[in-house]
C-alpha cells in the first residue's frame, strides 16, 4: 500500500533525525499501515512540499522500545505527548527537494489537498511521485558538480557521486536556516532582480566534496553555507596551490572595498 502523510518540521527536525539514523519511530496512533507499505512524508509550512519516501519495517512498537529523540523535538511539549500508545519504524529510501514536489505541483498532478492525516495515494498521484524521486539522481544544481567530475555536453550525464552530494534536502535546509544572501559578500538575488531572483541562491560545502566518505553524516547548520555564484566561483579557485578559505574571500572583499572609497 502506498501512503502520504504530513509532517511539521518546525515541531520536530525530521531532516536531522533521518540523517543521523536513518529511520524515525513515529507515533502509530490510528493508522493502520503495515510492514512493507511505502509512505511519501509531506513537510507543511514553511516547506509545503513532498520531501520523504520512506517504508514501514515495523509496526505496535511500544514507548520503550524506541529510540531516543528528544533532542530533535523543538515543541517539547510535543514530544511529551508523543510518549503514549505505539510506534511504527520508517525507513528512509530518498529523499529530495524539488519544486516538482511542492502542494502545486501535486495538485496539478491530481492530489485534491494537502493531507491532513494519512491517506491513501491515488494511482495518477503515485505515478508522478515515483517519476519525480526515479529521475532525482540526475537532478543536479550547478553548485553540487564540482571542477573534477567530467561533464560533456549535449549528451546525458551518468555522473556517480555519493549521498552526501546529492542531499537535495540539506541543501534546502541550509537555505532555510541560513536565508539566501550571500555569507561572504552579502548579495541578495531578489534585492536586486525582483521575483525572478527570489529564493535563488548556491550552497557552498565548507568540507569539500571529495574529502567526505561515503558515511559522513552531514549537518546542515555547519557544513552548509549560501554563496552567490561568484563567491562561490572565488571559494573554488586555486590560490597558489590551494583554495581560498571563507574568512580570506571575505577580507579580501573587504580590503578591495576600503581601496575603492580612499
Amino acid at each position: 500500500m502506498f501512503w502520504m502523510m504530513s509532517a511539521n518540521s518546525e515541531m520536530y527536525d525530521h531532516a536531522r533525525s533521518f540523517s543521523d539514523y536513518g529511520f524515525i519511530d513515529w507515533r502509530q496512533g490510528k493508522n493502520k499501515f503495515q510492514t512493507g507499505d511505502v509512505v511519501f512524508i509531506y513537510c507543511t509550512n514553511p516547506v509545503k512540499r513532498v520531501r520523504y519516501k520512506c517504508e514501514v519495517k515495523e509496526t505496535d512498537i511500544p514507548f520503550s522500545l524506541i529510540r531516543d529523540d528528544e533532542e530533535y523535538w523543538s515543541d517539547k511539549e510535543e514530544h511529551q505527548k508523543s510518549q503514549e500508545g505505539k510506534y511504527f519504524k520508517l525507513q528512509l529510501l530518498e529523499e529530495v527537494d524539488s519544486d516538482k514536489l511542492s502542494l502545486a505541483s501535486l495538485k496539478i498532478n491530481g492530489l485534491v489537498a494537502a493531507p491532513q492525516g494519512p491517506i491513501k495515494i491515488k494511482p495518477g498521484v503515485l505515478s508522478y511521485l515515483e517519476q519525480i524521486f526515479s529521475r532525482s539522481d540526475m537532478e543536479f544544481s550547478p553548485d553540487v558538480i564540482s571542477e573534477s567530475m567530467e561533464v560533456y555536453e549535449g549528451i546525458r550525464k551518468t555522473i556517480q557521486v555519493n549521498k552526501y552530494e546529492r542531499s537535495t534536502v540539506a541543501r534546502a535546509r541550509c537555505i532555510e536556516n541560513r536565508g539566501t544572501t550571500c555569507t561572504i559578500c552579502g548579495f541578495d538575488f531578489e534585492k536586486v532582480y525582483g521575483e525572478v531572483g527570489k529564493g535563488f541562491i548556491h550552497v557552498h560545502h565548507i568540507v569539500p566534496i571529495h574529502t567526505i566518505g561515503e558515511n559522513y553524516k552531514i549537518n546542515y547548520e555547519t557544513d552548509l553555507i549560501p554563496v552567490c555564484p561568484n563567491c562561490h566561483a572565488m571559494l573554488h579557485k586555486k590560490f597558489g596551490d590551494r583554495e581560498v578559505s571563507i574568512s580570506e574571500l571575505k577580507n579580501l572583499i573587504r580590503h578591495n572595498k576600503r581601496i575603492e572609497t580612499d
